[in-house]
């Protein structure tokens, strides 16, 4: 269903706010009553929102697809630069195994250059970016969908990931510590970004400046011992610690 730019408009900040009143809709964009509950309708219809009293919410759905958009779209170009340095730590005919996040996915667009890979994935973006890629094989691990994230975990995900064994792991952080520790926000995230590093020869942790410095809820595992960080800034403080930093365009030896 076709809507007018006013629709649109309204359905994207439904989606930031996730609930506004008629008379706060009225005042933002300066139409009638009539006109809000008539846009709201037809915005209903089609499931983009939900009508509530003297309002409307976010379609959970919608809402959900928009919240990842907006973090694929937070420091784009970084995530690019890194995604594109990444690929270039892996060679043709390797296997790769990827987790979920907005930087991966940059890793797994920047990977349709390569030739005769098997990616093997968590991440429903990233199996659905290269499922018409014919140089490259993916193989999605099986698990539970989880309900805040377009990816897979659990212990179906675990036991199908201890049976393997990849070249190199490129996985994605919520924070990095000064001193190299990386961390995620959903401690099932954390536990299976550990059994992916056990699982590679090499493993290489990509994350925008924005991660550094920072702390999360869980501890995945350490920078000093897998092979390195891949981001967009020189980082002086994580190559005294003893890490290798890999910045988009040249790299730091430690």
């Amino acid at each position: 269903m076709k809507f007018t730019p006013r629709c649109e408009q309204m359905a994207a900040f439904l989606d930031e706010r996730q609930f506004s009143t008629v008379e706060e809709l009225q005042r933002r964009f300066g139409v009638s009553d009539m006109t809000i509950r008539r846009d709201l309708a037809a915005l209903a219809r089609a499931g983009r929102v939900i009508r509530t009293h003297g309002g409307a919410s976010a379609a959970p759905k919608i809402s959900f697809e928009f919240a990842f958009l907006r973090r694929q779209q937070t420091a784009e170009v970084a995530k690019q630069a890194i995604g594109r340095a990444a690929a270039n730590l892996v060679q043709d005919g390797q296997s790769v195994l990827l987790d979920s996040g907005t930087t991966t996915l940059a890793v797994a667009t920047a990977l349709k250059a390569r030739r005769n890979l098997t990616v093997i994935t968590t991440s429903l973006p990233v199996a659905s970016a290269l499922q018409f890629c014919p140089t490259i094989r993916v193989l999605l691990l099986g698990g539970f969908v989880r309900a805040d994230s377009p990816d897979l975990s659990g212990a179906v995900t675990e036991s199908n990931l201890e049976q393997l064994h990849a070249d190199v792991a490129i996985v994605g952080a919520d924070g990095v510590d000064d001193r190299g520790r990386v961390y995620h926000a959903a401690p099932e995230v954390a536990r299976l970004v550990g059994k992916m590093a056990a699982a590679a020869a090499r493993v290489y942790v990509v994350a925008d400046s924005s991660k550094l410095g920072r702390k999360a809820l869980a501890r995945s595992g350490d920078l000093t011992k897998w092979d390195g960080l891949v981001t967009e800034l020189p980082v002086p403080g994580l190559k005294r610690a003893g890490v290798n930093v890999v910045v988009a365009g040249k790299t730091e030896e430690t």
